[in-house]
């Protein structure tokens, strides 16, 4: 396994992801904003890289792709879990504050995706999973459920562009506020990630919804 790039790896799912990643032999690269976040999900791990970049600034988090490529090689997994989660109504939140949520909520995923996975096409396989969420949109999470809806719009428009060439892309779309040892326990929401990425092709979901039942097999 060439590796997998985990972006927005702070504790909750990011560092699940990790952890089930890593459990399975993968060499991980976590990339987050701040060292703080970083260090000690990559003690944890032990033979992590640790990536800072901002998903904002195009050529940080280029750079950082490209580092994890020369460490690791080509990415098996690329996982883009970096969100602004914040409660705001319709009209609330300014022009600025709008285009910020929207630029890490989606724009970092387009950036990333673009960047990695016409490698993944011409070697003939890769995955490329988004955390999505709000299944359903809620007034008082106006920029999270206009930057969901964009992640699902995203997954498909890459799913069309990439999806013959064997890269999978795919969200995990997750209706719930995550919680060690709640429904939505981010231990139990790590295991679609890995479902999905190693489903045969011809099996392949592009959404998972996890509603807070339990995951068949954990």
């Amino acid at each position: 396994m060439a590796g997998t790039v985990i972006i927005g790896a702070g504790p909750g799912i990011g560092r699940s992801v990790a952890l089930r990643f890593a459990r399975e032999g993968s060499p991980i690269t976590l990339v987050a904003r701040s060292a703080a976040t970083l260090d000690p999900l990559a003690a944890e791990i032990g033979t992590a890289l640790a990536l800072t970049a901002d998903v904002t600034d195009e050529k940080s988090l280029k750079t950082a792709l490209d580092t994890a490529g020369r460490e690791h090689g080509e990415p098996d997994v690329v996982v883009y879990n970096a969100a602004i989660i914040q409660a705001d109504t319709p009209g609330e939140l300014s022009v600025e504050g709008h285009l910020a949520a929207w630029s890490v909520n989606v724009v970092g995923a387009i950036t990333t995706a673009a960047h990695v996975a016409p490698g993944m096409a011409e070697r003939g396989s890769g995955t490329i999973i988004v955390t999505g969420g709000m299944p359903e949109a809620v007034p008082a999470y106006t920029s999270l459920s206009l930057g969901k809806a964009g992640v699902r719009a995203l997954v498909s428009l890459l799913d069309t562009e990439f999806g013959p060439s064997g890269v999978h892309v795919a969200t995990v779309t997750v209706a719930g506020a995550v919680a060690k040892g709640s429904p939505f326990d981010p231990d139990d929401i790590a295991e679609h990630y890995w479902r999905l990425h190693t489903q045969p092709r011809s099996e392949w979901e592009q959404e998972i919804v996890h509603t807070g039942l339990p995951v068949s097999g954990v």
